[in-house]
């Protein structure tokens, strides 16, 4: 474990999820500021995910079929920060769409590939995972409180300055992710497909689609749901912050308790923990006592959800399906989940009201806890 290029990995991770702590608390914000309503909101938040159900498995497949992730990721990188640039230049709704639909594209490919560059760096201790990822957490933190406190008193357009510094630290450090070959033993080759059509496996990746679906209004409504309610953005950046460092207390404690619990059971407990959160967030808005439980709660909801479910994955998807199957877990719950959950939301915020639109997030989460039950027998005979 002395080659494992933890901070090279750990700096990427640092400046991929700050630029995320910008965008999912704030650009809704950003966007309101500009007159869009509701639906217009939603459409352009979607859009972050909606290119990540498709683009990551265009990237995946050429990476696994070139050998040359880390170029790839190099390429995705600068492309999206050229992209992101555009919103300098305009500001009407169809701008803006053009503008974050080609940033996403790019976007979309860096994360399934670096983390599939992290597994194979970390070999049969993938335990060891959450010690790296922790820093993209931190850097969320930094920058959802550095901002919270920054737009009490700054207008929202210098949001849009701040992004971009953020995307050129991402377009420099993956410069520096280096490109590894898979260390586990070598297996024969199967057809992905034949992969994903198990019904275990499809059992798992429609449970992490409805978890992401759930997750769709929280990224995109969360902090205007707040400030509506009463609450400043310093405010708001806290209650954000303590979520994610409740996400990073999992990532340092459950590692030492992969080798001896099952994955399974920690999504299962993943699921039934959201059920109650967003029930919290939908009817407790008003009481900052269960809004602060309910934060607490993204350890579970986030932290240890994401563990159980990338490990999962990893033990699925191995030799030259191990990018792709990245980029087709991140397509199926972060992209195609986290758009139907974006565009719901602005499609019944303003007429159901926001508590329902949560309420509904709680039933998604209750679908997935079935889903996983269902099929937990095979899922746990391969994790063993």
């Amino acid at each position: 474990m002395h080659s494992l290029p933890y901070w090279r990995l750990s700096g990427f991770y640092f400046f991929y999820f700050a630029f995320v702590g910008a965008m999912s608390p704030y650009w809704g914000l950003y966007l309101k500021s500009l007159q869009f309503n509701a639906w217009q909101i939603g459409v352009l938040m979607s859009l972050l995910q909606v290119m990540r159900i498709f683009a990551p498995n265009i990237w995946g497949w050429l990476s696994d079929h070139t050998g040359r992730r880390a170029a790839i990721v190099q390429v995705a990188a600068a492309g999206s920060l050229i992209c992101f640039a555009g919103v300098f230049w305009g500001h009407s709704f169809v701008w803006l769409f053009v503008v974050m639909a080609s940033m996403s594209f790019f976007w979309s490919a860096s994360l399934p590939l670096v983390e599939a560059t992290t597994l194979s760096s970390l070999g049969e201790h993938i335990h060891r995972y959450g010690r790296i990822r922790l820093w993209g957490s931190v850097g969320f933190i930094v920058t959802v409180l550095g901002l919270g406190y920054w737009l009490n008193f700054r207008p929202a357009s210098d949001l849009p300055w701040v992004v971009l510094a953020l995307m050129l630290g991402i377009a420099l450090l993956a410069r520096w992710i280096p490109d590894v070959k898979s260390t586990r033993p070598a297996l024969a080759h199967v057809a992905i497909w034949q992969v994903v059509r198990q019904p275990e496996v499809m059992a798992l990746l429609a449970a992490c689609f409805l978890m992401a679906v759930a997750h769709g209004p929280y990224y995109a409504f969360y902090s205007i749901y707040l400030v509506e309610h009463g609450y400043n953005k310093s405010m708001v950046g806290w209650l954000w912050a303590l979520g994610v460092i409740c996400e990073i207390a999992v990532f340092l404690w459950l590692p030492r308790w992969i080798p001896n619990v099952s994955m399974v059971r920690v999504l299962l407990a993943t699921f039934a923990i959201a059920v109650l959160r967003f029930l919290m967030i939908a009817w407790g808005v008003e009481h900052l006592i269960w809004i602060v439980i309910a934060q607490t709660l993204h350890a579970a909801t986030f932290g240890a959800y994401h563990l159980a479910a990338v490990a999962l994955i990893h033990r699925y998807f191995h030799g030259r399906n191990q990018a792709r199957g990245q980029g087709i877990y991140n397509g199926m719950t972060y992209g195609a989940g986290g758009t139907v959950g974006g565009l719901y939301a602005g499609a019944i915020w303003d007429g159901w009201g926001a508590n329902w639109v949560f309420a509904i997030a709680a039933g998604c989460t209750l679908l997935a806890f079935v889903l996983v039950l269902w099929q937990r027998k095979p899922m746990e005979a391969t994790a063993d």
